[in-house]
């Protein structure tokens, strides 16, 4: 016996009420739109907002201030490194607690129900409807974005552009070890990007620890940079900072410049922009 077709559920509740308000931000900040150079810079973690209908899924303001929520410091870091860079940024709107817009839609981790041992009350045995609206509402702009902005960028210069995924992470998870690196670099299958790079910052740098593919796997960069990055042939790369290395503004500037300064070589090399599978 054939089973029958997949269908989205029933409307209900979840799908007629809108996630987002009227007078609420939009599901992702564009910094630079027009910026010239053919590299679009990405921060998926870039806020802890949570829609105002789903009343901060249940937890304190400062649990969703914690790293669960968002990668603490990185969104000052990618809206100074568009400007320095001139190149377009694309900043994700809303808290990962909502839905990461890292996973794929349907990972046990897109939504989750417990984050670093913090238990998510409004995100426990949720109906498939609010699975669906969420992602209607906030992944799927955010990554249709992505696509509009790096098909852009490849039709006016004429050749492929660069991906560059900016995160942060804790110094530690809850009774994990410390995590000695101040940066980790995150490539997978293609070097282009991360060897120059770690290269260049290394010797400007010399006080740093620079983490290769620390502290996460190049083969688990997430959704957005495999997806947009990896299975397209671009140059694409993925920057963790640690976020004590964050904590102030000057902090803040201080990477904006390491990044800038190891970045802007590396991205002048014209051989860089070609399709390449690996």
């Amino acid at each position: 016996m054939m089973s029958p077709p997949l269908t989205d559920p029933a409307p209900d509740e979840a799908e007629t009420t809108p996630l987002l308000e009227a007078d609420e931000p939009a599901p992702l900040e564009i910094i630079n739109a027009e910026g010239a150079r053919p590299v679009l810079l990405i921060c998926d973690h870039a806020s802890c907002r949570v829609p105002r209908r789903l009343n901060g899924l249940g937890l304190p303001p400062d649990e969703l201030r914690r790293h669960i929520g968002w990668d603490l410091g990185i969104a000052p870091v990618a809206r100074g490194l568009a400007e320095r860079l001139d190149a377009p940024a694309l900043l994700a709107g809303y808290s990962r607690l909502v839905i990461d817009l890292n996973r794929q839609p349907g990972d046990p981790e897109s939504i989750p129900e417990v984050s670093d041992g913090t238990e998510v009350p409004g995100n426990r045995a949720l109906p498939e409807a609010e699975r669906i609206a969420r992602q209607k509402a906030l992944f799927d702009p955010y990554h249709e974005a992505i696509t509009r902005t790096l098909a852009h960028l490849w039709r006016v210069h004429g050749h492929a552009p660069a991906l560059i995924s900016l995160h942060s992470f804790t110094p530690s998870l809850r009774g994990g070890p410390p995590r000695p690196w101040h940066i980790g670099t995150l490539w997978h299958h293609d070097p282009r990007l991360a060897g120059p790079f770690m290269s260049r910052l290394a010797e400007a740098n010399p006080e740093l620890c620079i983490g290769d593919n620390q502290p996460y796997a190049g083969a688990e960069l997430g959704y957005t940079v495999d997806a947009h990055g990896e299975s397209a042939g671009l140059p694409c790369l993925g920057l963790e900072v640690r976020q004590d290395g964050l904590a102030t503004p000057a902090d803040q500037q201080r990477w904006v410049e390491r990044l800038h300064n190891a970045l802007s070589g590396v991205l002048a090399d014209s051989t860089l922009y070609r399709v390449r599978h690996y």
